[in-house]
């Protein structure tokens, strides 16, 4: 009877002509996307509407939704396509992606800045800018722990100091890592669809360089104004410099397993000896094999080689890393009939979405792609985001760097860029808030944040768009 259920229910999502053994796009209804459309919505509505529930089981949240998408395409396609699926995901996209994150958490979460620092607006602009730059070279979410502490501890004095977690989530948790594969997941997950290293850097320097000045330039006044606006109310602490300690850089060795992390993902970009193992649905090259066990393994190093008191000073603890690995094995899973259909273009049930970025004569526009990628990574994940857009556009990377150059351009800057209009767009933005709030900041609500976002942020893109497209 259980078995009847199950291909009732996958002959309810198909289409008559769609009772095949492979994906085809163009026969899949949308009610397959639904178990991946779940996921993202219960990464944005459950910490809002029910946060406990949330941070108790999100696991077995997503771990439901994908049993919901896997157990009827194994009754309509049979379990050998299902687990050749479920290989696909892990293999080419899932493992790649969070062996890097992990190590990039783990060794940065091995390096702790200490020492006096006093919140002026200078020096705030300064660690800000400073992020923005670690951003790509440890990634947004390396970044934002080695960094966040040492300026929230700069500033708890200060009465006014929310505008100062505020922009550093624009700039160190999101903007900042637009140069590299390695700065912003939805960069790296284009590399690994095939976009180079150096596409990336060439294509998105003057971009993040222009996006990053106008925000620091924003913050520096708006510092300054606020920072006089306390003195002159007498509610700016006076600085103590007597018991100032010198600024110091604890787990130093960690840097040199940051340019291990670096080096790996280049020497997989650059590197092809053409040796590949096949298994059903995946096809895995050495190079990025190679890559994987070397980022896990530098993780390791980092645990073996750094102090405890150095990650106990950093608060360092495994729940971010622990919640991004159960999601994304859900999303990586359940987003495979989304990219299908999105493949299959003017035949698919997303073909609304493919006239509204394109043109009378089927070309790309430039601006659509920015803002429609920009939007739903605002309110979902940037990382997933990227992929869909990313195989609307065309899915093969020497079409995208080639030809449509202008198109991935405007993928990668949405993505990018506009995950930081929301709590949710991109995963440091939460990790960061709770540090905050954590450290007694009242940081704004879910909605208040997106007024700041939206006063600050869309000025910028407007502007962007007149200058890119």
């Amino acid at each position: 009877m259980k078995n009847k259920l199950l291909i009732l229910a996958g002959a309810m999502l198909l289409p008559a002509a769609a009772q095949a053994a492979d994906l085809d796009g163009a026969a899949l209804s949308l009610g397959w996307a639904a178990p991946f459309a779940a996921i993202l919505l219960s990464i944005a509505l459950f910490p809002i509407l029910a946060p406990g529930v949330w941070h108790h089981h999100f696991g077995k949240i997503t771990a439901g939704w994908t049993a919901l998408f896997l157990l009827p395409f194994a009754a309509t396609f049979g379990l050998g396509h299902a687990g050749a699926l479920i290989l696909h995901a892990l293999f080419t996209e899932y493992i790649p992606f969070i062996a890097l994150l992990f190590a990039l958490y783990t060794v940065s979460g091995g390096i702790l800045v200490w020492g006096s620092l006093h919140g002026s607006p200078k020096l705030n602009t300064a660690i800000l800018a400073i992020g923005a730059a670690l951003a790509s070279v440890m990634g947004t979410t390396g970044a934002a722990m080695l960094l966040i502490r040492p300026l929230l501890k700069a500033n708890e004095g200060r009465k006014r100091n929310v505008h100062v977690v505020v922009f550093f989530i624009f700039l160190v948790a999101n903007v900042g890592g637009g140069l590299t594969p390695l700065g912003d997941p939805p960069l790296f997950l284009g590399f690994l669809k095939g976009v180079t290293f150096g596409w990336t850097f060439q294509h998105m320097l003057a971009p993040v360089a222009a996006l990053s000045a106008m925000l620091l330039a924003i913050f520096y006044f708006l510092d300054r104004h606020l920072y006089a606006k306390e003195a002159r109310e007498g509610t700016l602490k006076p600085v103590d410099r007597s018991h100032d300690k010198p600024l110091k850089l604890y787990g130093k060795r960690n840097f040199w397993l940051l340019a291990g992390v670096v080096g790996a993902v280049l020497m997989s970009g650059l590197w092809k000896p053409g040796i590949e193992f096949h298994l059903p649905g995946a096809h895995i090259e050495l190079q990025n094999l190679l890559r994987d066990l070397i980022l896990i393994l530098l993780a390791f190093a980092s645990l073996w080689i750094t102090p405890k008191p150095v990650r106990a000073g950093n608060e360092f603890n495994w729940l971010p890393i622990l919640e991004v690995g159960k999601l994304f094995a859900g999303i990586f899973i359940t987003i495979a009939p989304v990219i299908a259909i999105l493949r299959a273009g003017e035949h698919g049930q997303l073909a609304a979405l493919v006239r509204a970025v394109s043109g009378p004569e089927s070309e790309p526009l430039e601006i659509m792609y920015f803002w429609m990628t920009g939007v739903l990574s605002s309110f979902l994940d940037n990382a997933p985001t990227y992929l869909v857009f990313f195989n609307l556009a065309s899915g093969d990377a020497a079409t995208m760097m080639g030809p449509m150059a202008d198109t991935l351009l405007a993928i990668s800057m949405g993505a990018v860029f506009m995950g930081a209009m929301t709590y949710i767009g991109n995963a440091p933005n939460f990790m960061v808030k709770a540090i905050a709030e954590h450290r007694h900041v009242k940081m704004p609500g879910f909605f208040g944040y997106m007024l700041w976002s939206g006063a600050v942020l869309l000025p910028c893109f407007a502007l962007l768009t007149l200058i890119f497209f």
